[in-house]
């Protein structure tokens, strides 16, 4: 966690002091004032619909140490007033979002831990969830929260860390070219991980070309003497392979790999089991998670660990515990005795086939039911990618499927255009009608999966699932 002095915490953000001591400690930051914790500096960021300026009191309330806002002390009299009243200090910067960058990256320099930085089309959260599962078996881990992957959520993850985390792990996110980089400045990965290279938002990059080109931002950021790590069998490897500076060690199901996965097998609950090849050892490997496609996350994590030192015992220890995260491939059986598969944080073409096809590999279900809406970002592909996944429904075998969104009724044309009994196929204009045809149609032994973009907000059918109308 980031310890500094108000002056040198001045000092990295460029920052006025307004009001407060110099030598008073900061411990940690925060950019909510519910989340604040005594000692550390609130950042008051601007908004359209909030403006943290607005949460200072309650920030100094919750024994926030120092203030970091952007108005006018004119504007922040009474703030100003409070805060010395309570020996805290005020910092003027002149943006927030730069002040925090810039102070992750003083604080960046100050950790000597090994920094993974992890990115991808599809699979990064599981893989970085996954990292913090076995990693975590012998080290201490910080690594991203929930969805803080952005322009903000990486410094504060980056501030997380402190002299006792012997590894950080970097989750990066990108919706436009040059974002990665920016972030690969801030956290400076000494070891960088690419999942995959897919067609998620080629809306606003154009092509999966473009797509591979700002993925592998972040391995040019990798040093030489780090490590880079990519998907042996991902058509773009070899594209992003070429712009490493350091050695590129590849895992996947194909010989070539260095690290790979032989006699894959999935059990009635779809979790994959495998035996997990290194280049001076083997073990067999069990997940805890359902979908046959996990096993490339875990194939990217134990390379991972397996480069920083984890024993192939404790890699394999580490994989049978770990969790995916809320809202992705969650698995549970309602009180009904219908069994969930929430996979609803978000979606593209290639995580929806892998989703659909864990579905179908469920052999212990009286049914299969998929409850599939609209995929964002995808442009000009939007329609025919919508079509394609209908036709893979009804190829995978799946019993009924249930559309929800304007975009998704291409899913059910599909569909009924490979050969799926249209009987068995509800497109659904909204959430609430979906869950009204989900009320009629779920009984128990069921498994009903439930994915869309993140738009679609479509936890609130996994909601009514839960929770029945009456």
């Amino acid at each position: 966690m980031l310890t500094l002095s108000v002056e040198a915490f001045a000092q990295a953000t460029a920052g006025e002091v307004l009001t407060g001591d110099s030598d008073v400690m900061i411990n940690g930051v925060a950019i909510d004032s519910r989340e604040t914790e005594p000692g550390a500096a609130f950042f008051a960021f601007g908004g359209e619909n909030v403006d943290g300026h607005a949460f200072c009191l309650e920030a100094l309330a919750a024994g926030a140490r120092a203030l970091v806002v952007t108005r006018s002390p004119a504007e922040l009299a009474h703030v100003i007033e409070a805060a010395s009243a309570r020996k805290a200090a005020v910092i003027r910067v002149d943006d927030t979002t730069r002040a925090l960058q810039d102070l992750a990256s003083a604080h960046r320099a100050r950790l000597f831990c090994p920094v993974v930085g992890v990115t991808g089309s599809a699979g990064k959260t599981t893989t970085k969830e996954f990292l913090v599962a076995v990693l975590g078996t012998r080290d201490k881990v910080v690594a991203t929260k929930g969805n803080r992957n952005n322009e903000i959520g990486v410094p504060l993850t980056v501030l997380d860390a402190g002299a006792d985390t012997d590894v950080l792990v970097v989750e990066m996110a990108m919706r436009g070219a040059g974002q990665i980089a920016e972030l690969a400045e801030i956290a400076r990965p000494t070891v960088g991980l690419v999942t995959n290279v897919g067609v998620s938002h080629i809306e606003l990059l154009g092509s999966q070309e473009a797509i591979a080109a700002a993925k592998a931002e972040l391995i040019e950021a990798i040093p030489e003497q780090g490590t880079v790590f990519l998907n042996g069998d991902d058509a773009y490897t070899d594209v992003i392979a070429e712009r490493s500076c350091a050695p590129v060690l590849r895992y996947g199901l194909s010989e070539a790999c260095d690290i790979r996965a032989e006699d894959v097998t999935v059990d009635a609950d779809s979790c994959a089991h495998f035996t997990l090849v290194l280049p001076s050892d083997r073990v067999r490997v069990s997940l805890g998670v359902p979908g046959r496609h996990n096993v490339y996350n875990a194939l990217a994590t134990a390379a991972v660990a397996a480069n920083l030192g984890i024993e192939p015992a404790g890699i394999a220890r580490g994989l049978v515990s770990a969790r995916a995260g809320d809202m992705r491939m969650q698995s549970f059986t309602s009180a009904s005795g219908v069994h969930v598969i929430n996979d609803a944080y978000n979606a593209s073409p290639t995580s929806m086939r892998a989703a659909v096809d864990t579905l179908a590999e469920m052999t212990a279900a009286s049914r299969t039911i998929a409850v599939l809406g609209d995929m964002a970002e995808l442009g000009s592909l939007t329609e025919l990618a919508h079509f394609q996944l209908g036709e893979h429904v009804s190829r995978a075998g799946v019993s009924t499927l249930v559309t929800v969104g304007e975009r998704a009724k291409r899913i059910a044309d599909g569909a009924v255009a490979e050969g799926m009994d249209a009987a068995a196929v509800r497109p659904c204009v909204t959430v609430e009608e979906a869950g009204a045809v989900l009320d009629d149609l779920l009984e128990p032994g069921d498994v009903v999966l439930v994915k869309a973009s993140r738009v679609m907000g479509l936890e609130r059918v996994v909601e009514g699932i839960v929770e029945p109308r009456v």
